[in-house]
């Protein structure tokens, strides 16, 4: 099943919590940068799709939602009703402004959809490997270490071999560079080298973080089980090619 990165990013908020389309059009817009025009055209579609799957699943609207939260028993038929029809004059006045929930299905991910976006989360990029990598680092956390640095070293070596190409580009054009294109293609090489520097970066902090909770679960067993370090003799040391006196 090819799934769009749209849909991808769909199922890593929907991890998080449930929502309707308006809360995951607003989140998909303002915290992914590649998804900045996201229109409700090219979303609900796409919760279509994803619902057509079984990936993730309708669990009611939001004003359903609201009117079970909102009910409150008075204990007199005459409050009650009261109650009902501000509740509805409540929602008119609502829909006339153009707020009212009623309409919003939320949505919530199945255990079909935990499985796909583990899936996706860990394959390399077949295309828009840029955008790909992109929304993948966001969702990172839901990474194991290992993961996240196969990932990180993935970019790395996309990034590299970019700047290789750019750098021959350079070096031995195709065709005499005026002073504009020159400029433009150094531009172009050197963001290359300051995303590949960026990657290295991360790629040494999640190497340190990993070496640090292998450490402490190393001496946490140890402290469990009752054993000592391994203490090294002299003769064990020249043994393991340690310099003898």
């Amino acid at each position: 099943m090819m799934v769009h990165m749209l849909e991808f990013a769909i199922l890593g908020l929907l991890k998080e919590r449930s929502m309707h389309g308006y809360d995951l059009r607003k989140r998909l817009r303002d915290d992914f940068g590649v998804l900045a025009n996201l229109s409700f055209g090219s979303l609900y579609p796409a919760l279509g799709r994803l619902e057509a799957s079984g990936a993730i699943r309708s669990v009611g609207s939001g004003a359903e939602m609201e009117s079970t939260t909102a009910m409150v028993l008075t204990g007199s038929l005459g409050g009650e009703r009261a109650a009902t029809v501000a509740r509805r004059a409540t929602a008119k006045v609502k829909t006339l402004g153009r707020t009212s929930t009623r309409a919003r299905k939320v949505y919530e991910i199945t255990a079909i959809g935990e499985t796909l976006f583990g899936k996706l989360l860990e394959a390399p990029a077949a295309s828009d490997s840029e955008r790909n990598f992109s929304l993948r680092l966001a969702f990172a956390r839901y990474l194991s270490p290992a993961a996240r640095i196969r990932l990180l070293e993935r970019q790395r070596m996309e990034l590299t071999d970019r700047l290789h190409r750019s750098s021959e580009h350079l070096d031995q054009p195709a065709r005499a560079l005026d002073p504009y294109e020159r400029s433009l293609a150094e531009h172009a090489r050197d963001g290359v080298a300051h995303d590949l520097s960026w990657i290295e970066r991360l790629l040494e902090r999640e190497r340190t973080l990993t070496e640090i909770t292998t450490d402490t679960q190393t001496s946490t067993e140890q402290g469990a089980s009752g054993a000592q370090p391994r203490v090294m003799s002299d003769a064990t040391f020249a043994h393991d090619g340690g310099i003898t006196q």
